[in-house]
């Protein structure tokens, strides 16, 4: 049964996670100009990247000097990530230009199903993020919160430990949502965060399937679902058919984690591939396509290697005008299928297989 929402949020995580696992040599004026051009796809909030520390994370050394010199974009909120109150205070020194306080509203509690993961990832382990839920939650219910988000972290399988039954997320979850329910605040969002690449089409289903019917007052869902195996895209899919309405994606699938054992291989969903499926399925995305197939192809200069999309490459479907000639000549490199951006010049000289009232030329 399906249930497509009508409009979907896209968080587009090009700056962040994209940038975080590239070359920290990139020049500063490269990242201006990559996000000049995120400003222009129809993003309604973008992330500039992460306000974390450079022994980590010396991607994001650069972070306040992008932060002080690019121009947003009108109707843009622009935010950045932040991991502890030092990275939030140093990037709140920029508000309005950037906002992290939409965020710091939210009241949300976060738990590795991975303790392996949480523990390289976080320098903690997962009893240790168990036994910070009591404060979390008190915290919310003194400041009079009245709803509340969970997250789960690689609720699929783990690199490190192996796959995980529905039983084990189930029970996570439980003691998660059973926190917040004992200090009478209602959970009302749940996060699937998949850093390893385990998931499935039909795990997402079950999941998404149980927790609704355990918990009704989830009424909102949000997939961060990396895609090491392939599978991620088939995965929103489900998450759109069930009625999910956010997720997380960058330009070309550009993103990874040093933490899970797979480095770049362990990217995104193309935000171009799964824009123009929703798209095609009729579903509200706010982006405008062709000004992603730009941004990609900057992408791809300022990474200095080809991205992994598919859109990107071969162009949406064409229909009207944008048809291709029937006599056209012979597209046979990346080059040349971009036709559709750069025009036909791009396969000037190469022989045509067919002309007006003949049949295909045979050697």
């Amino acid at each position: 049964m399906s249930n497509l929402p009508k409009s979907v949020t896209i968080n587009d995580d090009t700056m962040r996670e994209g940038l975080q696992i590239e070359s920290a040599k990139i020049p500063v004026e490269a990242k201006l100009r990559l996000l000049d051009a995120l400003g222009e796809t129809g993003a309604k909030v973008i992330s500039i990247g992460s306000f974390a520390h450079p022994k980590w994370t010396p991607q994001m050394a650069c972070i306040d000097e992008i932060a002080s010199r690019f121009v947003p974009k009108p109707g843009v909120i622009y935010t950045a990530a932040v991991f502890n109150k030092h990275g939030y205070d140093r990037a709140d020194a920029y508000y309005p230009k950037i906002d992290v306080r939409r965020s710091r509203g939210r009241h949300a509690s976060h738990v590795e199903l991975c303790d392996s993961f949480a523990r390289r990832n976080y320098n903690r382990s997962q009893a240790q993020q168990i036994a910070s839920l009591d404060a979390t939650v008190q915290a919310a219910r003194d400041a009079g919160a009245e709803k509340a988000s969970v997250s789960i972290g690689n609720p699929f399988g783990s690199n490190f430990e192996g796959p995980y039954t529905h039983k084990q997320r189930m029970d996570l979850l439980a003691l998660m949502i059973g926190k917040w329910q004992a200090a009478g605040i209602k959970v009302t969002r749940v996060s699937l965060l998949e850093a390893m690449g385990w998931n499935l089409p039909h795990l997402v289903r079950e999941t998404i399937l149980a927790i609704r019917e355990r918990w009704p007052d989830v009424t909102d869902f949000h997939l961060h679902l990396h895609n090491q195996r392939g599978a991620t895209i088939a995965s929103y899919y489900e998450g759109l058919q069930l009625g999910v309405r956010e997720f997380d994606t960058s330009l070309g699938g550009m993103g990874g984690c040093p933490y899970c054992g797979n480095g770049r291989a362990a990217g995104h969903v193309p935000t171009e591939d799964f824009v123009d499926m929703c798209h095609e399925m009729g579903i509200e995305t706010g982006y405008k396509l062709d000004k992603l197939n730009e941004a990609v192809a900057i992408a791809e200069e300022v990474v200095g290697h080809p991205l992994w999309g598919h859109v990107s490459k071969a162009g949406p479907r064409p229909r009207g005008e944008k048809l291709y000639p029937r006599d056209m000549p012979f597209v046979e490199t990346l080059q040349e299928a971009a036709h559709f951006r750069k025009g036909p010049q791009v396969y000037a000289g190469q022989i045509a297989p067919w002309k007006e009232n003949d049949a295909l030329l045979k050697a």
